[in-house]
């Protein structure tokens, strides 16, 4: 048999697509946890943002949430009110925007000042980039339009490249995580001292749910939540799982965040006018502010479930049993489509 048409394989990556969002119609909308309704905290009014793919609260700025838009856009981010109107739009000076799919944000402890962190890390190819690339920027004192300067970073997986769209940053120690999208996906950890003279080697140490689109560290460090299409998980360490967390029905979910306080998750999806969610963390699940002097405690047994959260059993990386075999089976016919498209373009 001759080698797979290239046609082919371009066809029949739309058809996954559509099977992963066949999927994704196959599950429960899960109620929105927020404010007891269905009703999102805002909706993206500049028209501009067209594919909000990352997101991030503001460490120092109160009611500020950073975005950017998808692969096609220039290196630039938007920092928008809880009202939903940009209040600023920030260039970041020397970066190019191949493929950016996250962001996060933290804080400097020498200066206090906010730290922004953009990661060119998308690769639909799946792993054919030589390296990805990370930015960092010191956040603006200003709410007003500005070029800002940045420090990139290039970063290459042991054991070869990775579709990704999770960045995060824990704040306890300023070191970079990037999450990888797969069936069965990882946590990579960068270098505890990141270089900018040579590429930085992004080390597995944990499991990852089945394509996760977005991560983020709480405020104090105490855990992390990775977000996938259909839910997200809340971790106190790379494969310790806390809790199970329903989101709100989304057209494509891409991004997430903490809330300045801990106790709640922001997510967002693609498209224009797009909304963000607020999600109310179950108790063992929240976080605190930052705080240097802030000492992380045992989380303590609420007395009774949360509505909104539930141990996830019977797969890896928290995933439930149920979406698990609903992935297989999403799996199944995109293989299936995959050889019909590939005997047919090559007869």
């Amino acid at each position: 048999m001759g080698s797979t048409p290239a046609g082919a394989v371009r066809i029949s990556r739309r058809a996954i697509g559509v099977l992963v969002l066949a999927g994704a119609a196959l599950l429960p909308a899960a109620p929105a946890a927020g404010a007891g309704d269905d009703r999102p905290l805002f909706r993206f009014k500049d028209a501009r943002i067209t594919e909000s793919s990352g997101l991030a609260v503001s460490p120092t700025h109160d009611g500020i949430v950073y975005t950017h838009n998808d692969s096609g856009d220039g290196p630039r981010i938007f920092a928008v009110g809880e009202d939903g109107r940009t209040r600023a739009t920030f260039t970041i000076g020397g970066a190019t925007a191949r493929d950016w799919e996250g962001m996060a944000a933290s804080v400097d402890p020498a200066t206090g000042r906010g730290v922004l962190w953009i990661a060119d890390i998308g690769d639909n190819l799946d792993g054919a980039w030589p390296y990805v690339t990370v930015y960092k920027v010191t956040e603006p004192r200003a709410m007003r339009d500005a070029t800002l300067p940045a420090t990139a970073y290039r970063l290459r997986y042991e054991g070869g490249g990775r579709n990704a769209e999770g960045v995060m940053v824990n704040p306890r120690t300023g070191r970079l995580y990037v999450v990888s999208k797969e069936m069965s996906g990882s946590v990579y950890e960068a270098p505890a001292r990141l270089s900018t003279n040579r590429v930085n080697v992004l080390r597995k140490v944990g499991p990852a749910p089945i394509m996760a689109t977005d991560a983020a560290y709480a405020p104090d460090g105490s855990g992390f939540v990775i977000r996938t299409y259909f839910s997200a998980s809340v971790y106190s360490a790379p494969g310790k799982l806390i809790a199970h967390v329903t989101m709100p029905p989304l057209q494509q979910a891409e991004s997430i965040s903490y809330t300045r306080d801990g106790t709640a998750l922001l997510t967002g999806s693609e498209g224009a006018d797009s909304p963000v969610y607020r999600v109310p963390l179950p108790p063992e699940a929240r976080g605190r502010p930052a705080s240097p002097s802030a000492r992380p405690q045992a989380a303590k047994p609420s007395g009774r479930p949360s509505p909104h959260a539930s141990r996830a059993e019977g797969a890896p990386g928290g995933v439930p049993l149920s979406m698990t075999l609903l992935w297989l089976g999403v799996a199944v016919g995109a293989i299936g489509v995959i050889a019909a498209v590939a005997y047919r373009t090559g007869r």
